[in-house]
């Protein structure tokens, strides 16, 4: 008895037991479908939280850069300075010195009593501030300065300064013995690469301190040795002043000044030697002057001081044996010679580009109110220059007033003026040169 009840309870347990087991797997599936939508849901809001981190890294990340870009370039950037600090100050401190707009204060310029240097008036303006005009003042008519691209150098005052130190370049050579910066002399093939008025591949570049100097040297190395008669030097009129004056000062045996050049275009004495000075665009008419003299006797020098798109149109790179170009016409630097190359290497080429745009907009402006002024007169008539297609801009430069050019040429309409036959003035100073010519 006692065992069959057992084996009832154990029979009994057991289909409990089965009958359990018919309701489990209906329970687990529920329970299991619950658990995964907890974690997708738990899974989904950790993502959003992530994500909200991340984005609040990024956002700070981008601020804190923004700030320390801000207190490096903007201000409080100097906190790493040392010696440069000092020169900077002293720079600034010049730069403010107020001269009413009619002058300039220089760190090299004259001081008085120890205190800051004092303003260099313009033409015509005097004072302690140069705010006093002088209307007796009698122009200079023998040559300018050009101050007309100084506008643009006031604009771009941080991006175009230097720091040189004392200590600079001591030495007589570089460290590969040569005499002459291979940078430099980089950055010279590149600035006319970028111009495109130039073929520098294959030449050689030599410095001076400025282009007369260059000029002189340039017909002594043209000039024969030991020859039977001098070397005659030629030039077309109307032509720069100074090419005559050189020749004459240094009063070489080896050279002489024989004048215009369509003077001696027939010449048929092989035992004579020529240098030609061609100057393209022109001092002092602008015109693209090529060279006259052709054969074995005679050789050129091409004085490209104004071959730079904003006096002229550059209908292609100038591939002449010997060229002579200035960084004064280009820049406005008539004094610096090559430091503002540096200047121009820390220049990207969009500001080159609206360094020049700028340069062209105050040459034009020039030239229209000069044709306008001339154009009243019925004494003076401007020289007529041609349209001429320009690489740079990519444009056709139109004739006057359109197309800016380094001069302005006068002809004088009547025979009581024949005394002063051509009146020439530099646009970019107003200031005159008066030649003669035939």
């Amino acid at each position: 008895m006692l065992e069959g009840t057992v084996n009832y309870e154990r029979q009994k347990n057991s289909m409990l037991c089965d009958k359990n087991r018919l309701d489990v797997p209906s329970t687990a599936i529920i329970v299991k479908t619950k658990g995964k939508r907890r974690n997708l849901k738990r899974r989904a809001k950790m993502a959003k939280n992530l994500s909200s981190k991340y984005m609040l890294c990024l956002v700070t990340s981008i601020i804190l850069n923004i700030l320390l870009i801000i207190y490096l370039y903007v201000g409080g950037g100097n906190w790493h300075l040392t010696w440069t600090k000092g020169a900077g100050n002293e720079a600034e401190a010049v730069a403010a010195v107020y001269c009413s707009g009619h002058g300039r204060a220089y760190l090299d310029g004259f001081v008085l009593d120890g205190n800051l240097p004092v303003c260099e008036c313009n033409s015509c303006y005097g004072g302690p501030d140069c705010s006093h005009f002088n209307t007796s003042y009698i122009a200079d008519a023998d040559g300018g300065d050009p101050y007309f691209l100084e506008p643009f150098w006031l604009q771009n005052a941080a991006s175009s300064a230097l720091v040189v130190a004392g200590w600079h370049r001591m030495g007589y050579t570089y460290h590969d013995q040569s005499f002459i910066s291979a940078e430099l002399e980089r950055h010279i093939r590149k600035l006319h690469a970028i111009v495109g008025n130039a073929v520098t591949d294959g030449r050689h570049i030599l410095f001076g301190a400025g282009s007369a100097q260059l000029l002189v040297a340039a017909v002594y190395a043209l000039s024969p040795l030991n020859s039977s008669s001098p070397t005659r030097v030629v030039v077309s009129i109307p032509y720069f002043e100074l090419y005559k004056q050189q020749t004459e000062v240094f009063n070489s045996v080896e050279f002489k000044f024989e004048g215009d050049t369509s003077l001696w275009m027939n010449n048929s004495d092989s035992n004579v030697n020529f240098i030609e000075f061609v100057t393209s665009p022109n001092n002092p008419d602008g015109q693209l002057n090529k060279a006259l003299l052709h054969s074995s006797y005679a050789k050129a020098i091409h004085d490209r001081a104004y071959y730079w798109p904003h006096f002229t149109g550059i209908p292609a790179p100038a591939d002449d044996d010997l060229m002579i170009f200035t960084i004064s016409k280009l820049t406005g630097h008539a004094s610096s010679r090559f430091g503002l190359l540096d200047t121009l290497n820390s220049f990207n080429v969009e500001s080159f580009d609206k360094g020049l745009l700028f340069a062209l907009k105050q040459m034009s402006s020039r030239w229209e109110r000069l044709s306008k002024a001339v154009s009243m007169s019925k004494r003076f008539s401007l020289q007529e220059i041609p349209p001429e297609n320009c690489t740079y801009f990519h444009k056709i430069r139109e004739a006057s007033p359109g197309n800016s050019a380094a001069y302005a040429s006068f002809s004088v309409g009547t025979d009581r003026d024949n005394v002063c036959l051509y009146v020439c003035m530099y646009v970019w100073t107003f200031t005159c040169n008066i030649s003669k010519g035939d």
